[in-house]
């Protein structure tokens, strides 16, 4: 990272990031050029291991890219806040921001409604969670494992 002095590596600041944010891009190979989609997410830390949790279609372009190459990028930012200056270069903005990378798979029918509690903690997490079985045969879920994850912020 160029700017070491915006950089975060403190995971425990980076978890408080993500768990502001609403939002998680995620970018597939997809021949000549990536393919990037905003995603509602979900997060659990195990053991040191970072995993993020999505939901789909049963079938499409997602699923499909997912198939042909698990290794994808993401990322995820919040707290933003534009500063004007009296000129435009010194104006700037204020933001946090979470990238990373991981191997994507698609979870077992088994897995589903864990996944699915994960995803939905993100946005409500003072309650649980039930999932007909209608909507869990009705949407597909991805679990993305994170390999590297890096945070950066810049405050005035």
């Amino acid at each position: 990272m160029r700017r070491k002095d915006r950089e975060i590596s403190d995971i425990k600041e980076i978890l408080e990031i993500v768990k502001k944010c609403d939002v998680c891009r995620v970018a597939f190979h997809a021949g000549k050029y990536p393919y990037i989609i905003p995603m509602n997410f979900g997060i659990v830390q195990r053991e040191g291991t970072i995993k993020l949790y999505f939901h789909g279609a049963k079938a499409g372009t997602k699923l499909e890219l997912i198939k042909e190459n698990a290794d994808v990028a993401f990322e995820m930012d919040c707290s933003h806040n534009v500063i004007l200056g009296e000129i435009a270069c010194d104006s700037t903005m204020e933001y946090e921001s979470v990238c990373g990378n991981g191997i994507m798979r698609i979870v077992s029918e088994d897995e589903k409604a864990a996944a699915l509690s994960a995803l939905m903690q993100q946005y409500q997490s003072d309650k649980n969670h039930d999932f007909s079985d209608k909507d869990m045969k009705a949407v597909e879920v991805f679990e993305l494992t994170v390999d590297e994850i890096h945070g950066k912020r810049q405050k005035k």
